[in-house]
């Protein structure tokens, strides 16, 4: 998923999905909040619900970008299930 399709996106965005990216990259919840500048007893919060990543929708956009910045790419629902996946940085 693409910074511009997060609007789109973000509504189906699971919070098992963020666990998922958070592990790909080695952060912790932590990390995430300074990269997303979202308080990690929110993130906290917000992980510990199964299902669709809740909160105001201008804290999912935030932590959902941080991500995508990082380099995960969100998987929809497409007949195989959702994901997420670490894209290859660019040779320098």
């Amino acid at each position: 998923m693409s910074i511009e399709n997060l609007s789109n996106q973000a509504s189906a965005v699971t919070t098992r999905q963020i666990k998922a990216a958070r592990a790909l990259l080695g952060w912790s919840q932590g990390d995430l909040a300074e990269r997303s500048a979202v308080s990690e007893p929110t993130i906290a919060r917000l992980e510990a619900e199964d299902g669709r990543l809740g909160g105001r929708p201008e804290t999912v956009s935030k932590i959902i970008s941080a991500l995508v910045v990082a380099g995960i790419a969100f998987i929809p629902e497409n007949g195989g299930g959702l994901g997420v996946r670490l894209l290859q940085k660019p040779p320098r």
